[in-house]
């Protein structure tokens, strides 16, 4: 019964010091904005960040399908905003791509150990920056040209 009792205890410590362990580390990302972006010189986003942080999908899947189905391009949620304004640019003053490890969306989603696709097919950096190999299948098989042709494809 003893051991138990103790062992119960333990893993309530346990539970407890990883959830705390979480906590710090979530503090530690903080406000998290890629320095060299344009969003780095803004007070605020398109929302709140707390909002932006736990919505963002949900504004973004909301804006595809209006793009989609409606045709609404332009709105504050779309994913090219996002791009414009929250990817830096490196050294040789190119923009860095957003899913990169140390970018905005990689290092929020490496940190949430959550896998982005939305770069598979969307371009990860403003202004029709390098497309993926799946981005110019998709346009290829839709029948849109690809602006760039081979060179537009990433790593190439």
């Amino acid at each position: 019964m003893a051991k138990a009792v103790v062992r119960a205890g333990l893993v309530v410590v346990s539970l407890v010091w990883a959830l705390g362990a979480q906590a710090v580390l979530a503090a530690d990302l903080g406000s998290f904005v890629t320095q060299g972006s344009k969003a780095a010189g803004l007070s605020a986003c398109v929302e709140p960040t707390e909002v932006m942080r736990r919505n963002h999908m949900e504004f973004i899947e909301h804006q595809r399908d209006a793009t989609v189905h409606g045709g609404i391009r332009g709105t504050k949620y779309s994913l090219a905003g996002c791009i414009a304004c929250h990817v830096s640019t490196g050294a040789d003053g190119k923009p860095v791509p957003a899913n990169e490890p140390n970018q905005f969306c990689g290092a929020c989603h490496a940190f949430a150990a959550v896998t982005v696709n939305c770069f598979d097919c969307h371009a990860n950096v403003p202004n029709g920056g390098p497309v993926s190999e799946a981005g110019v299948a998709a346009h290829q098989a839709a029948g849109i040209a690809v602006a760039g042709d081979e060179s537009a494809v990433k790593g190439q």
